[in-house]
């Protein structure tokens, strides 16, 4: 009836079609619901096994580079560590180094002028020997000499006194005698200064030894520590870098989670 009131062939040869088919457009839509069905559940399949696929691999992703980023501040900071304490043993070394430098350089001014006064006292206390020695041998000579004339004249006079003239016997004995202890006090000197010398060099010698020793040893351990703290600082260096480029790939696969969420995690896909 529509068709014929709208005069449409194309509505009453479909008309004529439905009335000797009825179930066909019912079957047509029946069939397209199925494969409409079919494509979609097709469709979400595929999607769940790339959302398995993504969720994993990220998953893996975010483990890795969280264990890596970890372990590189754990390196970072024991780097870190390793370099001050490196920089403090430094700058220790080189003190003692600088102080005893000086204490050797004092020591070496000190025995110098020591040994100066020592030579000086040496050289005075053999020259004052010499000296006392020379005077002996004329006092000696000259009280033998007097006492052979002393005695010549006692014989030429009468014999008027209890006793012999002795001369300067009396005079004779007591200046020798203090020139002979002035001579032992210079010696003694000499010998005491001598030795005193000898102690003070030997010592000198032993502290110097065993100051360059130390002094050597003290720059080996402050090269050896520079060379450590070069190679540790190269290593932080190394180090920050490799942070740096694996917390931006942490932060990617985070980034990409959070873009997977809403489709596959929050979807309840996977």
């Amino acid at each position: 009836e529509r068709a014929h009131a709208l005069n449409s062939r194309v509505l009453s040869a479909l008309a004529v079609r439905v009335e000797a088919d009825p179930f066909v457009k019912v079957k047509k839509m029946i069939k397209d619901l199925i494969v409409r069905l079919m494509e979609e559940a097709n469709e979400e399949a595929e999607h769940k096994g790339w959302c398995d696929t993504e969720l994993s691999t990220n998953e893996q992703t975010r483990k890795e580079k969280t264990e890596a980023v970890e372990t590189l501040h754990a390196e970072i900071d024991q780097l870190e560590a390793s370099i001050a304490k490196l920089t403090e043993d430094i700058s220790e070394l080189t003190k003692a180094g600088a102080e005893l430098q000086a204490a050797m350089a004092e020591a070496t001014t000190l025995r110098q002028g020591e040994k100066a006064t020592n030579e000086v006292t040496i050289k005075d206390a053999g020259d004052a020997q010499t000296a006392v020695a020379q005077a002996l041998t004329v006092l000696k000579e000259f009280y033998a000499k007097a006492g052979e004339a002393t005695a010549f004249v006692q014989r030429q006079q009468p014999e008027i006194f209890d006793a012999p003239y002795k001369g300067m016997q009396s005079e004779n004995g007591g200046v020798i005698g203090m020139l002979e202890v002035i001579e032992s006090d210079f010696a003694r000197l000499e010998a005491d200064t001598t030795a005193g010398e000898a102690t003070a060099q030997k010592e000198y010698d032993t502290f110097m030894t065993e100051s360059k020793v130390d002094k050597a040893a003290k720059s080996k351990d402050v090269e050896h520590k520079e060379a450590k703290k070069q190679d540790s600082s190269q290593a932080l260096t190394t180090k920050s870098a490799d942070l740096e480029g694996t917390q931006k790939e942490l932060d990617a696969a985070l980034s990409y989670y959070d873009k997977l969420k809403p489709s596959c995690v929050d979807a309840g896909v996977s």
